[in-house]
């Protein structure tokens, strides 16, 4: 069937009348033109299209679910595929222009400048040994991506993803680099990225042979403190192997059924019940000012240049690359990374604006705290107009008031689909172990070294029974110095430990700098695969060999956790275990 393109009454540009009734009605004859010429058509939005070589199934699609949302696939435990894309805030990351642990500090490399990035917190700098390193912006908490996240949801329509376009739809095997799907594949392509990216979820030089085997040996979203119901009766209690055997017919864990697992299942989430939907195929359910709001976006806001809501899709972009005048073009390289080409340089995916509400701060650098931010920029022709790559559409709009409350109004409700917030399916998920009160917590008050400072603990990796590589570091300490680590069944206090403390190690901390504070480390603590450890409570502390503060020791903080095991998460399978003591966890520690 032929689809037919809508047809645009034009309204007048830079008209200064658009609060007038007869100009006002003329835009909403202009938005019943479009839904009168898309509902003949009988358009909406369809599922993403799946390559012809990983076709969805309902096997895959769950397992690519429980793979999203594992964080154990992570070097530390602390970072899955969904750490960084909550439907609640449109597929995004929350945690971006919200938490100071949030911020990149720019090509300046200084941070509280205008370059600073409001990216996405992934793992500390850290070794194959699960030893933490030193990163030179963020030290020894987690470092942060260098751009904004894009959006998961509808990210199977796009043709190449990531900002820079770096994940093509050729889909190559990143072990063996044959070529798995020819086109189409830009989600596996992307999929195979982060895992092994020593920002975002894995150690230095972390290969996926290593991704590979940390999923074979870890039992289904073991962490999780909640998975809603129907994945954990299709997970069954079984492994990943088992998993991985019904999802594709054979058994087999590897780089491409890995990501062709979770491309699966990012191409079940799709937003196709916004406001915006239902008036495409009904002609009803926009108010008359949202309905002036798509006559100004297609209009005089010229908004679908790039964000083409027409059919087939409505998919609010047509994917293009280009250079809008964020920032200067120099900043970010953007698709000159991808192609070399120095006309390139600065540009950036054009993304969908489907439920662009949740997904604030918005643009690659998190810039704008708004969408009217937005709507500013946009019509003042963008900030750096002087820039050799700027999109030769970046002029100013010359928009009145009315304009913009109209564009805004369109904006928002109608294009956010109301399943995101309350996570309702396809949108339900797993709870992360980040956002539950398995994370070990900091309180109390330590105890000054020199320079009257007090080591910092850095405590941030699930104390899951089994855990062979429980790491806690220490910074704000004196360099050189050394440092032990202990943990007990109680507070081991400001004052040496004593002899029932339990010991976990010593290390010499290494030099971040000069002067007091420099000092840092970490010690990896093996937890016991012992049942007798279930919610047994534990704290520990760093002692460092410094009297610069006038005691004995400098002494950190306390941190606190529990242990926990995998069948709280997996009750419905098992019995759970009895509550023990101690003795076994410290039986075998020296």
């Amino acid at each position: 069937m032929t689809t037919a393109k809508p047809v645009y009454l034009p309204v007048p540009h830079g008209s200064t009348a658009q609060g007038t009734a007869g100009l006002r009605a003329w835009t909403r004859l202009t938005a019943v033109a479009i839904a009168l010429f898309a509902t003949a058509a009988h358009s909406q939005l369809p599922p993403p299209p799946a390559p012809a070589g990983n076709p969805l199934t309902p096997s895959k699609a769950n397992l690519g679910k429980a793979l999203f949302w594992d964080e154990q696939i992570s070097s530390t435990g602390t970072v899955s595929c969904g750490t960084c894309h909550l439907p609640t805030v449109g597929g995004e990351d929350p945690r971006s222009g919200v938490s100071p642990l949030a911020v990149h500090p720019g090509p300046d490399g200084v941070f509280g400048g205008a370059d600073d990035v409001f990216g996405s917190p992934g793992v500390p700098l850290n070794a194959a040994d699960g030893l933490y390193d030193w990163s030179t912006h963020f030290g020894l908490i987690e470092q942060v991506t260098g751009r904004r996240t894009v959006s998961a949801i509808n990210a199977g329509y796009s043709p190449e993803l990531f900002w820079d376009g770096r994940a093509p739809d050729e889909f190559v095997d990143p072990v063996t680099m044959n070529v798995i799907l020819a086109s189409g594949a830009a989600l596996e392509s992307q999929a195979v990225g982060p895992p092994v990216s020593d920002v975002e979820m894995g150690h230095v030089a972390r290969v996926w042979g290593e991704v590979l085997a940390r999923i074979d040996d870890s039992v289904p979203l073991a962490l999780s403190p909640e998975v809603p119901p129907d994945l954990i009766a299709w997970i069954a209690g079984r492994s990943y192997a088992e998993l991985f055997e019904e999802a594709f017919g054979s058994p087999g864990i590897d780089a491409p059924r890995t990501a062709m697992a979770i491309a699966s299942y990012e191409r079940t989430q799709f937003s196709d019940e916004a406001p915006y939907d239902v008036w495409i195929e009904t002609g009803a359910g926009l108010t008359p000012q949202e309905l002036d709001g798509l006559s100004v976006f297609a209009g005089v806001g010229q908004c679908d240049n790039c964000h083409d809501h027409n059919p087939p899709g409505f998919l609010f972009s047509d994917n293009s690359f280009r250079y809008t005048g964020v920032r200067p073009q120099a900043d970010d390289p953007g698709r000159m990374d991808v192609t070399t080409l120095p006309a390139d340089e600065g540009k950036m995916r054009v993304p969908s604006l489907r439920n662009v509400e949740l997904r604030v701060p918005l643009m690659h650098n998190g810039r704008f705290d708004s969408i009217e931010d937005v709507i500013e920029f946009y019509d003042r022709g963008g900030d750096f107009p002087g820039e050799p790559n700027l999109d030769p559409l970046i002029q100013p709009l010359n928009l009145t008031q009315q304009h913009k409350d109209d564009l805004l109004a369109f904006l928002t409700r109608p294009l956010t689909d109301p399943r995101l917030v309350p996570e309702l399916p396809p949108f339900d998920r797993p709870t992360l172990y980040t956002e539950s009160s398995r994370v070990p917590s900091v309180e109390g008050s330590g105890q000054p070294g020199s320079g009257s400072l007090v080591p910092e603990v850095v405590a941030l990796e699930p104390p899951l029974i089994g855990n062979a590589s429980f790491t806690v570091g220490v910074w704000n300490a004196l360099a050189g110095a050394d440092a032990w680590l202990a943990i007990d069944d109680t507070d081991p206090g400001l004052t040496n430990p004593g002899v029932g403390d339990l010991f976990f190690g010593m290390v010499t901390l290494g030099d971040a700098g000069t002067g007091p504070g420099a000092g840092f480390g970490s010690i990896s603590v093996p937890i016991p695969d012992d049942a007798a450890l279930e919610h047994k409570e534990w704290f520990g502390r760093w002692y460092v060999d410094d009297t610069g503060g006038g005691f004995p020791v400098a002494v950190s903080r306390v941190f606190r956790f529990k242990t926990f095991g995998v069948q709280q998460q997996m009750s419905i399978f098992a019995d759970g275990f009895e509550s023990g003591d101690t003795s076994s966890w410290s039986a075998t520690v020296p």
